[in-house]
């Protein structure tokens, strides 16, 4: 079942959803002896690392993947999620292992190598966002529910572009990277818990999308809906669509 956690602030927001997402992550080792995450990136996402690096978590025994890279990104470009995560997170709490998506290696032998990983054992806590156009990865509408895969390559819609240029990553629709390396939204759901750090107004619509909907392909993020452990975290903008009737709904 998908819960719901409206905070005033996106402080409040990092704070909130770093502490469960520690919790998890600790109860994983304590049970295990480890703890594989899965990480989103995006300008979502920095209220939430702000918090998470700061978290006490016996970081060695924390595994690392990562949902999504441009295709044909070097590592150096602002824009890249492999930089983003590294500057962000892996040069901050020095992860015991590192599954970082090189965009510009041959994304077939990348995909290959991530998911004989993946399969080895389930990811405890994944960290999803949610696009403006309610994507979930690089999962756009219409989604592929019923993948086999872990990752593929996706083109890129025009929307979702719009987004990552909204975010300041790039200047242009020329500039942008048009396909992406992507875990599939049936591997999404394979993580034991789920959350999902959504703050600022401009996802207010997918956010309500998300929740006033049935699971649907076209709204990509519904199918987060069908997990055991999914808790959205949004602050007041991200969740200024929404009635309080449903806001009840999902607490």
């Amino acid at each position: 079942m998908m819960k719901l956690v409206v905070s005033t602030t996106k402080e409040e927001l990092g704070k909130k959803s770093s502490a469960h997402a520690a919790a998890l992550i600790n109860k994983a080792i304590e049970e295990n002896g480890s703890a594989r995450i899965l990480l989103s990136t995006g300008a979502s996402q920095f209220p939430f690392f702000d918090e998470f690096v700061k978290e006490n978590i016996d970081w060695s025994r924390v595994e690392m993947f990562h949902l999504d890279e441009y295709v044909g990104i070097s590592e150096e470009h602002p824009a890249s999620f492999k930089r983003y995560l590294i500057d962000r997170f892996v040069a901050k709490v020095n992860p015991g292992k590192v599954h970082l998506i090189n965009g510009s290696e041959d994304p077939q032998k990348t995909i290959a190598a991530l998911t004989a990983l993946l399969n080895e054992k389930p990811v405890d806590v994944g960290l999803i966002g949610i696009g403006e156009n309610a994507h979930i990865a690089f999962n756009d509408p219409p989604a592929d529910f019923e993948a086999k895969e872990a990752y593929r390559v996706v083109t890129l819609a025009e929307r979702c572009l719009q987004q990552q240029i909204g975010e300041g990553w790039f200047k242009s629709v020329e500039e942008t990277y048009k396909q992406a390396i992507s875990m599939t939204a049936p591997q999404i759901m394979k993580c034991k818990s789920i959350i999902s750090v959504v703050p600022y107004k401009v996802k207010a619509e997918a956010i309500y999308n998300t929740l006033v909907n049935d699971v649907t392909p076209d709204v990509p993020a519904t199918l987060m809906k069908k997990h055991a452990d999914c808790t959205v975290y949004c602050d007041a903008d991200s969740a200024s669509l929404l009635s309080d009737e449903l806001i009840k709904k999902y607490q």
